[in-house]
């Protein structure tokens, strides 16, 4: 069984100078417990390292994907056929998108780290929300992939 004709995947993956910072938060840590010796300051500096690389990590750790007829992004699992259009957003575009043209209602997978974006419409008319918006490093993919699923199950 084919999930999709062709399936897209993507992590929006955390930026390297984010875990430079989840070291530095070690580091800030263990100055911190310098005074009550040398053991609490390693302490600081590995649980404040782990805790900052964790937090890095599951911000770091969301989803994007096509497949089995399904958009999942992040939490959310839309059917491709309550989707329509999708417009490729550049940099500008989705800072206008995401600031003054938002809708409060419309669903966002936001990182601010990555320029590129795509808004996809819902056309469900149960669903009040209007478009999705997408943070992608790949729209262009994105969308070829989301036009292939719906004409994969629009002929089946």
């Amino acid at each position: 069984m084919q999930l999709s004709a062709t399936p897209y995947e993507e992590r929006l993956t955390a930026p390297r100078s984010w875990w430079l910072i989840s070291f530095l938060v070690g580091v800030s840590l263990a100055l911190i417990l310098l005074p009550f010796g040398t053991l609490p300051m390693l302490g600081g500096l590995a649980g404040g390292t782990a805790a900052a690389a964790v937090v890095t990590s599951s911000y770091g750790s969301v989803r994007i994907r096509v497949v089995g007829g399904h958009l999942i992004a992040g939490e959310a699992k839309i059917p491709v056929s309550a989707l329509g259009e999708a417009e490729v957003l550049d940099a500008d575009e989705a800072r206008a998108w995401r600031t003054h043209k938002a809708d409060p209602r419309c669903f966002m997978l936001l990182r601010a780290y990555i320029p590129g974006a795509l808004r996809v419409e819902v056309t469900d008319p149960a669903d009040p929300t209007p478009y999705v918006f997408l943070s992608t490093r790949e729209p262009q993919r994105l969308a070829q992939a989301l036009q292939t699923a719906r004409n994969t199950t629009g002929a089946a």
